[in-house]
């Protein structure tokens, strides 16, 4: 498994990551999240042995990761790390880009392992095309096809479908991540898409002031954030009575203590989220149907 312990990381004299310990057993997905400058990036680049550690450690199995004073080439080929820049050769096919690094000595068999990549990331139709004339979204695609070619042991991914369009994004997402599970392949994913997380992540951690502010299974942390920055990860929410309470967890009703006036209306296509004036702020709520501006209203926390 990676074992990390006591990882710290500093750019010069400025804190990055500060007193990291976690674990990822093989065959685990672990999503990353956090705010925008976070370390979520930079801890993915470290666990890759691209920086040297001030201190801690990082293992995977028996093999210690070190960083570029200990190696002259940076990486370990039990690992693969996909970047948001994706590195690829723009003037050689799709087809031979997820190749490119896979023997030619058993060409059946690297052919096979090509095609079997190729319906992965459902590129199968642009094979042959040339890497230079593809969406960013393919070529994100044709990144994480190449880094699964040589069976890596665990895989590193910093945002990997940001620029995949919505109408491929949800059935990639279950390819590779069923693909990573089916053949136990460890995950560590950088994201800030929830899309990323539900319904695949084994375990979620959380980082924040360069620190873990939280880790626990997906499921836990939504249903029971600590902090706004947990729940605002999830979706919008409210802060009433000192608690997180998710938009979907307010409802009308027909008299309660809860009383509030409809400011404004967004449609969201099976509901309406409404934005209402409760005790002088603000709060926001889901509603099959519209509702009237300046209309008076209760409102009701359920579980």
């Amino acid at each position: 498994m990676l074992q990390v312990k006591n990882l710290n990381f500093s750019y010069g004299k400025t804190p990055v990551l500060n007193d990291l310990t976690f674990q990822v057993k093989p065959g685990e997905y672990l999503a990353v999240i956090g705010e925008s400058g976070c370390g979520k990036s930079t801890l993915l680049k470290v666990l890759r042995g691209e920086y040297d550690l001030n201190k801690g450690s990082v293992f995977w199995k028996n093999n210690q990761i070190l960083g570029p004073k200990h190696n002259l080439v940076i990486g370990y080929d039990f690992m693969k790390y996909v970047a948001q820049e994706f590195e690829l050769e723009p003037y050689i096919s799709v087809a031979e880009n997820i190749g490119q690094h896979l023997s030619n000595f058993y060409k059946e068999k690297k052919k096979q392992r090509i095609a079997e990549l190729l319906k992965v990331v459902e590129l199968t139709f642009l094979s042959k095309t040339k890497v230079k004339l593809l969406s960013g979204g393919q070529k994100q695609r044709v990144a994480l096809a190449r880094a699964l070619a040589k069976a890596p042991e665990i895989l590193l991914l910093d945002e990997p479908f940001s620029h995949i369009d919505n109408f491929k994004k949800q059935s990639l997402r279950r390819n590779i991540f069923k693909y990573l599970k089916k053949n136990n392949i460890s995950c560590i994913v950088a994201t800030h898409d929830k899309e990323d997380v539900l319904g695949f992540a084994d375990n979620l951690m959380v980082l924040n002031n360069n620190t873990i502010e939280a880790y626990n299974t997906p499921e836990h942390l939504y249903k029971k954030p600590e902090t706004p920055l947990i729940a605002s990860f999830f979706g919008e929410f409210n802060i009433i009575k000192d608690e997180v309470i998710y938009v979907h967890q307010l409802k009308v009703v027909e008299e309660s203590s809860l009383k509030a006036i409809v400011k404004k209306s967004y449609f969201k296509g099976k509901h309406y989220l409404i934005e209402a004036s409760l005790n002088g702020k603000i709060v926001f709520f889901e509603n099959k149907e519209n509702l009237k501006i300046n209309a008076l209203i209760y409102l009701e926390i359920i579980a």
